[in-house]
């Protein structure tokens, strides 16, 4: 059986302060540490050979934490362009091919970051539910086709989100992988939806709690949802 495992980062420092942290890259709390380890802790049991996450902190420290635990090391696989006396060195840098079997390649790209949050970015939650309401807000942030004003709605996410994993994600499940994805609320749920093939009416409704994995199973094709 080969895994696929969607886990949404720790706490984050916005997140305790209950703001909309969206592209804001701040750190996670100690809390959210202590999460990620349990996380890490509860997928001993995968071995991992690929992982990807988003340009944010707080999704890689959450995936770093998670692979502390693993057998193998993980590595950063950075972008190629060094140039001049340094490229010879690139390969060291990043993740050599002649390790590949000895490591987790890692693998971090814009696609998986949060959405944008537009006007609400940075903002307290509160005080923007008592100037637009509870609804408006639960519009904004669950809804498929809204956003909020300046920002991006779930089917933005999913424009980029979407693409990114039929492209560099799911064909190294289909090979055999087991590959986690450590990103955020909103770019996990475009995903799931995806997965899944959940409608636009029943989207609203998903939510994911922090440093806490979603695994799939991969079998006779198809990815099932693992109840654990």
């Amino acid at each position: 059986m080969t895994y696929l495992v969607l886990v949404r980062h720790g706490e984050a420092r916005l997140n305790l302060e209950k703001r909309f942290a969206g592209w804001l890259d701040t750190p996670l709390t100690e809390g959210g540490i202590e999460d990620a380890l349990r996380c890490a802790l509860d997928l001993e049991g995968i071995d991992f050979d690929l992982a990807f996450t988003s340009k944010l902190i707080r999704a890689r420290e959450t995936l770093f934490l998670i692979l502390s635990k693993q057998k193998k090391a993980g590595f950063l696989v950075h972008e190629a362009g060094a140039e001049g006396e340094n490229a010879a060195h690139r390969e060291w840098y990043s993740c050599p091919e002649n390790f590949e079997d000895e490591v987790i390649p890692i693998h971090s790209s814009e696609a998986l970051n949060e959405r944008y949050y537009g006007i609400l970015q940075g903002k307290k939650k509160k005080k923007m539910k008592e100037k637009y309401g509870d609804e408006q807000i639960f519009t904004w942030c669950r809804s498929f086709e809204t956003g909020p004003p300046e920002g991006e709605s779930l089917k933005d996410i999913s424009a980029r989100a979407v693409p990114f994993f039929e492209k560099e994600i799911f064909p190294a499940v289909k090979a055999g992988k087991n590959v986690i994805i450590c990103a955020h609320q909103n770019s996990l749920r475009a995903l799931i939806k995806h997965i899944e093939n959940i409608s636009d009416e029943e989207i609203p409704s998903v939510a994911l709690a922090t440093a806490t994995p979603l695994i799939y199973g991969f079998s006779e094709g198809k990815l099932v949802k693992e109840k654990r």
